[in-house]
């Protein structure tokens, strides 16, 4: 019991604004999100950048964990959360849909990160193409 109201009293610290990481080409903004990222509950808070590309909007996430572990553990929430998930198995994500949305997601190291708006195809290249940024 205790250590449940320790749990509950735990703070998680401010995300940093991680925009740099996020590819430049047709972005349109970022934001920084205390927590809950994409309104998820089991998300910390993260960065959040928005793209458009000709009447294509999409938006790509990435939040920071404390080890790989963390980040790969929380992967297996998006696994449920997403509607027909489906394991990428040459990219360790998971591709499915959140709300009627397309969402491709996926951990590198410490990092949770993702693909909002793009068919799977297309997800997938831009998902490569942000994990390339990720340290």
């Amino acid at each position: 019991m205790a250590a449940a109201a320790a749990l509950l009293t735990f703070a998680a610290p401010k995300p940093t604004d991680e925009s740099r990481r996020f590819p430049l080409p047709n972005r349109v903004d970022t934001q920084v999100i205390e927590n809950h990222l994409l309104g998820k509950s089991f998300m910390p808070g993260g960065t959040l950048a928005h793209y458009k590309r000709g009447k294509i909007e999409y938006s790509m996430f990435i939040a920071k964990m404390p080890t790989p572990q963390d980040a790969a553990f929380l992967l297996l929430d998006w696994n449920k959360a997403l509607t027909g998930a489906k394991l990428a198995p040459s990219f360790g994500g998971y591709f499915g849909q959140d709300s009627g949305r397309p969402v491709f997601a996926f951990a590198k190291g410490v990092w949770v990160a993702g693909v909002v708006g793009l068919a799977e195809k297309d997800a997938d290249l831009a998902a490569r193409t942000l994990a390339a940024h990720l340290d």
